[in-house]
């Protein structure tokens, strides 16, 4: 099971891991969220990106991978960096997380389960209050609503 960390400069303990994160829209302005099997935590779809891949070809897998939607990515929203955050996938792979995060649209696909989710759905900011979500994913949701040109550097 997925755990999140939180304490002083915590990150220092793992290995810096270069992960990616989409949000995605619905008509109605409501984000794709994901349920992660491991944890039960919602997240917005997101993963680590694989060598001999662009940052926009692994958002754009890991999307596919987790939702069954294709989406093209259409704009970089922030990269994302807590020092005092550690990630732990098992005793050996802790990481520290740095995250590119975009928006991305959907482009063709079925919406469904994979794996790595229990469930979906499109939230509004009001119901994602009210969400146990994986660490600072609402941080990068509304940082994508705000809709600046300039990213975000957290």
């Amino acid at each position: 099971m997925t755990q999140i960390l939180y304490g002083e400069r915590i990150g220092a303990q793992g290995k810096i891991r270069l992960g990616c994160s989409a949000a995605i829209f619905d008509k109605q302005g409501r984000v794709l969220l994901t349920k992660r099997q491991d944890n039960g935590q919602w997240c917005l779809p997101s993963g680590g990106l694989e060598p001999g891949e662009s940052v926009a070809e692994g958002c754009e897998r890991e999307v596919f991978e987790e939702t069954g939607l294709r989406v093209k990515v259409k704009r970089f929203v922030g990269v994302y960096s807590h020092p005092d955050q550690l990630t732990i996938y098992s005793e050996t792979d802790k990481f520290q997380i740095v995250a590119l995060h975009f928006e991305a649209e959907m482009v063709g696909g079925e919406l469904g389960l994979s794996d790595e989710t229990s469930d979906f759905g499109y939230f509004t900011t009001e119901e994602i209050e009210k969400l146990e979500m994986l660490g600072r994913h609402k941080e990068r949701i509304l940082d994508t609503i705000v809709g600046q040109k300039e990213a975000f550097i957290r």
